[in-house]
């Protein structure tokens, strides 16, 4: 078993998935890309900004655009925006020669994470709760369908977190084959 070409992240806001990818990157020696800051890079605006602009959809069309390009590079962990997964175009460019990764987490680890955040447009309204709980109705079963690993972040160090998600994106050792074989024969 070898290394994946990419690692994709995937989840709602306030998972982690930046800054668990930036820490993870550097461990595989990979290169790291957040898309978010790519669009913003490339538009010469933050988000809200092309929210209110373009709109969701306009923004989404960039998503797109940026995803299928992204898509074809190897040797890079990509953290995606929470909504990515609205698009079922967007779902091939994200299994694309990938391990995707589901960081998922509370609702109320969310709010904690998000709360004095205003680079999230969609959670400038009265009541981020809901929005948070209307979100991850909609899109937990999208980010289920994609993932190859779903890691739980709740309550754990991103450092934590990349240690198990090194575990299981790595070969295994020549001494964890023996370890299990030996297991194996206890249970004969």
């Amino acid at each position: 078993m070898s290394l994946p070409k990419r690692v994709v992240l995937v989840g709602p806001m306030g998972a982690g998935k930046s800054t668990i990818g930036r820490m993870l990157a550097k461990e595989l020696g990979y290169r790291f890309i957040d898309s978010d800051r790519l669009i913003e890079e490339r538009c010469g605006a933050n988000i809200p900004w092309i929210f209110d602009v373009e709109g969701e959809d306009g923004f989404r069309q960039r998503e797109s655009a940026m995803l299928s390009e992204v898509s074809a590079m190897t040797q890079t962990v990509l953290a995606t925006g929470g909504g990515a997964v609205m698009k079922p175009e967007n779902h091939a460019f994200l299994r694309h020669d990938a391990t995707v990764v589901y960081l998922r987490t509370s609702i109320e680890q969310q709010v904690e994470r998000t709360r004095k955040d205003r680079n999230r447009p969609l959670l400038q309204n009265d009541d981020p709760e809901a929005v948070l709980r209307g979100l991850f109705e909609v899109r937990d079963p999208l980010y289920r369908k994609l993932a190859h690993i779903v890691m739980h972040t709740d309550k754990k160090s991103p450092r934590l977190v990349v240690r198990q998600l090194l575990n299981r994106l790595k070969p295994k050792t020549p001494r964890h084959k023996r370890r299990v074989k030996k297991e194996g024969r206890n249970h004969a």
